[in-house]
């Protein structure tokens, strides 16, 4: 091995190694105390479950191997992995050793370890070196092997272990770096087992706006090969004997299936083909074939926040999410080219057929994956509930559900961490009766969780895994060996597993004797224990709630038109349904920005609605009544794909001299025009503005109001009187003047007729007189010659 001179320049090369054996046997036989210093405590077990190389050492240590998972007595670990350089200094005389603290016996024992890691120095394996020299920046590997009588080993029962990692920087021998972790050891033949069951969660949040379309091709990643959806087959493609043995309960978005499903047709992404056809198809073959094997629960229509809708006073939407009613009617139908559409073509079949009382949920993935789902278990967003959430799906097929430790207000019973044995089942009393819980083990999802980035390497995170399952089963056995026990493991919703480390981690539920491999189901008939009662959520991890004002007045909307519908509303507006659904989905809560978007995205596509049924007016909206009681005919367009009911209703400025009788509600056939015949009363000729509006049976409106000009040319009742009260006027003055007359000339009286007789002019009369003169006949004109 090449070793860094620590003296100064021109010093002999062998004086220089013999003080530095010299000093390297001295601090190994005087400062055992000092070495076994541990490094500065490990992360708070509720923020990081991984324990990592202390942070102050120069030399990071990343394990790939532990084996064997659990020892027997007289047994040998082997422990390898690699060290790497941190710091700006080589580092020779390299040597590695694991040390010991003292047997954990409770998990409360185990939790106060995890957060102040063991000294290891209960017992001290020998050091043994590794060859090579350590430049700043530069790895090598190791491997360390010690025996049990080493490691003073006598009784079973999970034990903190240090391995140490000595080096010499600048001929000073230190402690350069170090890993916390622990060792198993169980009988050969187990005297008590720990039941294990694990929910395997395929999510992800929505791909599709509100109309359907897809607006990114994010999902075609996610599914190919090295995606994180991808790689979540992978994880249980690869367990012993295909899964038969490890009954895995999968949670399936539907919404997600209904994607990929669309994707496996051929999709487009803003008017580009996308890329992930083939990949889609792939991966629902192979959920498919899984699905033959492992149990299969539906989750709701796009993993809606439940309690955020319950909170927002939108419990039918949470209804219609569900798989277990028929009331779940959220799902994406097509047009009449199978392209995604918010309403289904007219005529078009369903794009799945009715089944009982499931919802379309779990119909889609009936269709997709030939079985049929478990819709009576429910996984509420956060691992919290609120009680009319709890009550919303109970009402809608909803007999079990999976809750973190934090839903209950005693949860350490039912996890062990009181010392007695664990039991995931919860019963508790509700006001609809008594409902099924399941707690799920928040440490154990947490070292799950955190595997994939733990700078230790997640073969350190299995070996934290199998210690906590190792203290239980210690536990166990001191209480009744007999009695059984079980624990659930649920990781993240959308977990990001890798099945170099997480199908050991599954398989070690039938790989180690003293663990036991069960259904979600199996625990829901299994033991159960007493965790106190429900406690009410906090609320911080729910959709914000700007957003879910923003989807409770598109709900509005929806629940406004669905009067109108005339056929079924659920099935019409089942896309609408499902684009409330993906806009309310708990793929969100890591992204309000886009939360944001798709809330927005769904007001402007549902207010659409309205706008699509209106009143046609001719270019001047100009009217003309010929009389009194001519109706005003009117034409309304219906754009839907569906038929609906509109009330008309018109109402004039100042509401003079025109009024209208109410019109029953018409039927409005889907992409027709239908006119509308309204009866109206004018009580004056004239123009009048009129306004015309469309409105559902609720109430709310249907297009834009339309302002009419009506013109009549008819009398009315006052012009009318005015008109004959003149007319009558005018016949009594004739009659007057007509007896004046009579009168005249009955009293020999000339009259004017008679004053009007036209004679020559200069005429004589008989008797010699002059004619007289017209009253009009101007001065006399004296006649020429």
């Amino acid at each position: 091995m090449r070793r860094r001179a620590a003296g100064g320049a021109g010093r002999p090369a062998v004086a220089t190694r013999v003080w530095v054996l010299l000093a390297t046997a001295l601090v190994s036989l005087l400062a055992v105390p000092a070495l076994a210093t541990p490094a500065s405590a490990a992360p708070d077990p509720g923020s990081s479950a991984a324990p990592t190389s202390a942070g102050d050492r120069p030399v990071r240590v990343v394990v790939d191997t532990f084996e064997p998972r659990t020892l027997v007595l007289g047994g040998t670990v082997a422990v390898s992995g690699t060290l790497v350089n941190d710091s700006d200094d080589t580092i020779t005389d390299l040597s590695v050793r694991l040390q010991r603290g003292d047997r954990l016996s409770t998990r409360a024992e185990l939790a106060a370890d995890v957060a102040a890691p063991s000294t290891g120095s209960a017992v001290q394996a020998p050091f043994l070196p590794v060859d090579g020299v350590l430049d700043p920046g530069d790895d090598l590997r190791f491997t360390y092997t010690a025996t049990t009588d080493e490691l003073g080993l006598t009784a079973d029962g999970v034990y903190p272990v240090l391995l140490n990692v000595n080096g010499s920087r600048d001929g000073l021998v230190e402690r350069i770096g170090e890993l916390s972790t622990h060792l198993l050891v169980q009988p050969a033949v187990p005297t008590s087992r720990t039941t294990v069951a694990w929910l395997w969660p395929l999510t992800d949040r929505p791909h599709r706006d509100a109309s359907g379309a897809f607006t990114d091709d994010e999902l075609a990643d996610d599914v190919s090969a090295g995606g994180r959806l991808d790689r979540a087959l992978d994880v249980l493609e690869e367990l012993p004997d295909g899964g038969v043995a490890v009954p895995v309960t999968l949670v399936v978005d539907p919404a997600l299936v209904e994607e990929l499903r669309a994707m496996a047709g051929g999709y487009t992404v803003d008017g580009v083909a996308g890329s992930g056809t083939a990949a889609a198809t792939d991966w629902l073959d192979r959920l498919r074939a899984l699905a033959a094997v492992h149990p299969v629960a539906a989750l709701p229509y796009a993993d809606v926040d439940a309690d955020a809708l319950q909170a927002a006073g939108l419990a039918d939407v949470l209804t219609r999410s569900l798989p277990g009613t028929a009331e779940g009617t959220a799902a994406q139908p097509t047009d009449a080219d199978g392209d995604p559409a918010v309403t289904p073509a007219p005529g078009a079949p369903p794009r799945t057929e009715p089944a009982g009382d499931t919802g379309a949920g779990a119909r889609i993935l009936a269709d997709t994956l030939d079985v049929e789902p478990a819709t009576d278990l429910a996984w509420p967003t956060g691992g919290t509930v609120r009680a009319d959430t709890l009550a919303t799906l109970r009402a809608g097929g909803a007999d079990r559900v999976v809750l973190a430790a934090g839903a209950y207000s005693d949860p350490g019973a039912a996890l062990g961490s009181t010392g007695g044995t664990a039991a995931a089942r919860v019963p508790l009393e509700t006001a609809d009766g008594e409902t099924t819980t399941l707690v799920a083990d928040g440490t154990l999802s947490a070292v799950v969780a955190s595997a994939a980035t733990a700078a230790a390497g997640p073969r350190v995170v299995e070996q934290r895994y199998l210690a906590e399952l190792g203290v239980l089963t210690s536990q166990l056995a001191a209480v009744d060996p007999a009695v059984a026990q079980t624990v659930l493991v649920v990781p993240p919703r959308e977990v990001d597993a890798d099945p170099s480390w997480a199908t050991p981690m599954i398989a070690d539920t039938v790989t180690q004797p003293w663990l036991a491999a069960a259904s979600v189901e199996d625990l829901a008939e299994g033991p159960e224990a007493d965790a106190g009662e429900l406690v009410e959520p906090t609320g911080d991890r729910q959709l914000a709630l700007a957003g879910m004002a923003e989807i409770a007045g598109s709900v509005a909307v929806r629940d406004d038109v669905a009067t109108a519908v005339v056929s079924d509303p659920a099935t019409v507006l089942a896309g609408y349904d499902a684009a409330i659904a993906r806009a309310s989905s708990s793929g969100w809560l890591g992204d309000p920005e886009g939360f944001a978007t798709a809330a927005t995205d769904l007001d402007r596509t549902v207010a659409a609605l309205r706008g699509q049924v209106t009143l046609l007016a001719p270019a001047d909206g100009a009217y003309s009544l010929a009389s009194s009681d001519a109706p005003l005919v009117l034409t309304v367009r219906n754009d839907l794909p569906f038929a609906v009911s509109a009330q008309l209703a018109l109402s004039s400025r100042g509401g003079l001299g025109f009024s209208s009788d109410p019109v029953p509600a018409t039927v409005l056939e889907p992409g027709s025009r239908t006119t509308i015949t309204v009866p109206t009363q004018v009580r004056q000729s004239g123009s009048f503005t009129v306004a015309a509006m469309l409105s559902t049976p609720s109430g709310g409106p249907l297009g834009e109001p339309v302002q009419l000009r009506v013109t009549s040319t008819a009398y009315g009742p006052i012009t009318l009187a005015i008109t004959i009260g003149a007319a009558a006027l005018l016949g009594l003055l004739f009659l007057r003047r007509l007896v004046l007359f009579v009168l005249r000339r009955r009293r020999g009286e000339p009259t004017a007729a008679d004053e009007d007789v036209l004679v020559p002019v200069d005429a004589e009369m008989p008797d010699g007189d002059p004619a007289p003169r017209p009253r009009d006949a101007g001065p006399p004109t004296r006649s020429r010659v």
